[in-house]
């Protein structure tokens, strides 16, 4: 059964997320705020008409906003962090592979390059989803609980 599991799951397309948010390269940080405060995710992808071309994690936002936005030590100077752009603070050019790549190959990709998600396109470059590190994980996992 294990063996099952893993040959229905071999491509990054059958556990990738396909509900991806998406923004624009000149989204304020106060929108991206706004984004992560709703939402279980940590990543969203920078995106030019239908071209990705960065991604912001949600450490990338933390590194570039004042800490003492929305407490009562907020100076002007803090609040107008929120108005840095994406374009400002994304990771440019992101790695990105087809729904057809491997999860090994996949991995692989995310442990060399130290990165926690890659989106996921169709043959064309436009977004199919995203896969992140606990995706990965997840399939590596599931036969060994199986096991018990």
């Amino acid at each position: 059964m294990a063996t099952e599991t893993y040959t229905t799951l071999q491509t990054v397309g059958a556990i990738m997320t396909s509900r991806v948010v998406t923004i624009a390269m000149d989204d304020s940080l106060e929108v991206i705020r706004d984004i992560f405060k709703k939402v279980k995710f940590h990543h969203l992808i920078v995106v030019d008409g239908d071209k990705i071309v960065g991604l912001i994690s949600d450490r990338d936002y933390f590194k570039a906003i004042s800490p003492y936005v929305d407490t009562m030590s907020e100076t002007h100077r803090d609040r107008a962090t929120l108005e840095k752009r994406a374009h400002q603070i994304m990771s440019p050019s992101p790695v990105t592979v087809e729904r057809s790549c491997p999860i090994q190959e996949a991995a692989r990709i995310m442990l060399d390059r130290s990165i926690s998600c890659l989106p996921i396109t169709y043959s064309n470059g436009t977004i199919a989803g995203v896969v992140t590190w606990k995706d990965v994980f997840k399939v590596f996992l599931e036969p060994l609980d199986s096991t018990d």
